[in-house]
Formats: structure tokens, sequence, C-alpha cells
């Protein structure tokens, strides 16, 4: 009986996993997987070593460190000593994933990286350690390939989990029905991130660029998407004084049906691309780790879409330019300049043909099990 371990770090990635996870047992059914994710591996048969609540925590401070280096030890000596697996999966959350993997080669077991860290956009000389202590590396996104195998570093194309998972743009008119929106309005929506520090950051300065908006244009509706894993109260604080309704669990459509969008950085922008919304990406964060990142990054542009193209399609408005009357102005563009509002939505279009239609969770599952035969 052939036996994986699958590491995730993030609830994202707990997707990910358990969607691969699905294909593998579809492959083989008598296959043994255990891992550290949550309940998208657990409903998928695979057994929790540890659960991934705690580790989806942001920032350097000793608890966290403690935390990860304890968890680290613990999945080590079991691997090695106890489960003795035919190979790990390690899936994105790269600081945790690759330390681990220093281990794992050291002790002899194979080891392969699906949704690997993005070398390609900061700290290219994780690299080297990915060369050093993965055996293959299922990438997403179609440069990726090429990079990789330029250092040596053996790679399968799996194509972006995205292109085959998002649900297809919901019905405007259904959705506005239900939301008791006006159709005949135009819709602006706001996804300020999915954590405590991105709302802190953007959240205020969001509203007052809403605020703005209406104040020219009275006649526009204003959502806000409520990520699941925050509560009311980490929300209803900025939100005094409006009217905006807060819409949870229903990102994608709300994704697909509002005419302009304003997003902080992160998969939600490929998220809009694939739906070609118009956009605009806003992001800041504390200072210090503002120049840290300007120090590691290894391309200027910040936004998938923008990334993928190799081109700026996507507004991109960061640091000390997050303020209302930028964020308003891109959108009025955005709503009512129609030349510049087409050939914005024609950009869109061609982000989706650069990516692949493979199903990516099928391609990664074939390609680890090609391994296992």
């Amino acid at each position: 009986m052939k036996k994986i371990f699958i590491i995730t770090g993030e609830y994202s990635g707990d997707i990910h996993a358990g969607r691969v996870a699905g294909e593998l047992k579809r492959l083989n059914p008598e296959i043994q997987m255990e891992g550290i994710g949550g309940d998208n591996l657990r409903n998928a048969g695979v057994k929790l070593f540890s659960d991934q609540k705690n580790m989806g925590a942001v920032g350097i401070t000793p608890k966290i460190i403690l935390d990860h280096f304890t968890l680290g030890k613990r999945v080590v000596d079991y691997l090695t000593k106890e489960y003795h697996p035919d190979l790990v999966l390690l899936i994105d959350y790269g600081a945790f994933n690759l330390s681990i993997s220093k281990f794992l080669k050291r002790a002899g077991i194979k080891v392969f990286y699906y949704i690997p860290p993005q070398v390609w956009a900061s700290r290219p000389w994780r690299l080297n350690t990915i060369k050093k202590n993965i055996d293959e590396v299922l990438c997403i996104f179609p440069f990726e390939k090429d990079l990789y195998e330029s250092h040596g570093i053996r790679t399968h194309y799996c194509g972006h989990p995205l292109v085959s998972q998002l649900p297809e743009k919901a019905d405007r008119e259904v959705f506005f029905k239900k939301h008791n929106l006006d159709p005949n309005k135009k819709l602006v929506s706001i996804f300020p991130g999915s954590r405590v520090f991105e709302l802190q950051q953007l959240m205020e300065v969001f509203v007052k660029s809403a605020q703005k908006l209406q104040a020219k244009h009275p006649d526009l509706q204003i959502c806000i998407s409520h990520a699941p894993n925050l509560s009311d109260k980490d929300y209803n604080k900025y939100l005094k004084n409006t009217d905006y309704k807060v819409i949870k669990g229903e990102n994608q459509a709300l994704l697909s049906v509002s005419d302009a969008l304003i997003l902080a950085s992160g998969t939600v922008a490929l998220e809009a691309a694939i739906y070609t919304t118009p956009m605009i990406i806003a992001y800041r964060g504390p200072w210090l780790f503002y120049l840290i990142y300007l120090l590691v990054r290894c391309i200027k542009m910040v936004s998938l879409p923008n990334i993928i193209s190799n081109k700026i399609i996507v507004p991109e408005i960061i640091q000390a330019k997050v303020k209302p009357e930028v964020i308003s102005y891109e959108i009025e563009k955005i709503l009512f300049d129609d030349t510049y509002r087409t050939n914005y939505i024609n950009s869109l279009k061609e982000i989706k043909n650069l990516l692949s239609d493979k199903v990516s969770s099928k391609e990664a599952a074939q390609e680890i099990a090609k391994e296992l035969e």
C-alpha cells in the first residue's frame, strides 16, 4: 500500500489539497494519506496529523516562530521514524514547507511541491533550496515551467486551479433580486482582504473611496465582501454611518456581477480577470514590511493579471498612493469612460487565453500517481 503525507498551512491551500487528495483516491482507492490541513483534506479521506488552524497566523512573533518550530519537529520525527511515506506533497505555504523539505531530503523521502513559492516575484534565492530538496515541482503558471527547468529543476505544468474550479458567472438579475439591489444601477464591490491586518490597513480608505464616489454619483450601489474567516465585529467598526450591503460567502458571484471592483491584492484579482470584471488593486502595509518587500522583489508588478500578461492592465495603487481620491478616480474611469472600459475588458479576456484549460488537481494527482507506480 502506497503512503502519502500532505502538508499545507492556509485555508486556500487546504482547498487545493482536498481536490488533489480526492483525485488520488479516485486513481488509487487503496492509497493511504495523512497530512496537515483542514476540513477539505479531512473530507477527502485524509487522516489529519495536525489541524492547520493555527498555521495561518501572519507576522513574526516569538509564539508564531515557536509554534511552527514545534510542529515542524513533530512532523519530521513522525515521517522519518514512524510513518515512512512513499512521497510527501507540499502545497503552498513556502516558509514552513521549504524548511521541512530540507529534513525530508536528508531522510531520503521523495518530495513533490504543488503550487510552489512565487520565486519569480520575490526571494529568488529560494530556487537553490527547491533545487536541492524538491524532487518535482508541480507548477500552476505557464511561465513557471521554463523558469524552474532553466535551473535544472524537474517541473510539470498542471494549469491554474481557478480555470476549472471557478463557478460560472452568477445570474445578475437573480443575484440583485436576492440582495435587494437595483438592476438599473451600477454596482461597485469592495474586497478588503481576508486578514484582520488587511482590514486595518485598507478598509477605512476603501469606505472613504466609496463615499467619495457616491457623493458624485448618488445612483451607485456599494457592496462589501465579507471573508468567512472573519467576524462581523471585524467589519462593523468600519461601516458606521453607511448603508452598504455586506455579503458573506458569495465571493465569486459578487465578483462576476459587479460593474467595478476595489480589491486588496491577491488571488481574487485573477478570479476577477477570469470573469472579465474590471478592477483596481490597492494595497499597503506597515512601512517596514513594504521596504523589506522592495528589497526582495524581482518584478515591479503586484497583481497576477498583470504578471501573467507581462503588462499593466489592472491599475495598481500601492502604499502611499492608497488614497480615496486616487481610487475613486480610477473607478470612475472604469464606470464612465466607455472606450477605456471596452479596452480593459478585452485585455482581461486575453488573460484567460494565456492560462491552460487543464484541470489542475487532476493533472497534479496523475503526475503523483505515475511516480508511485
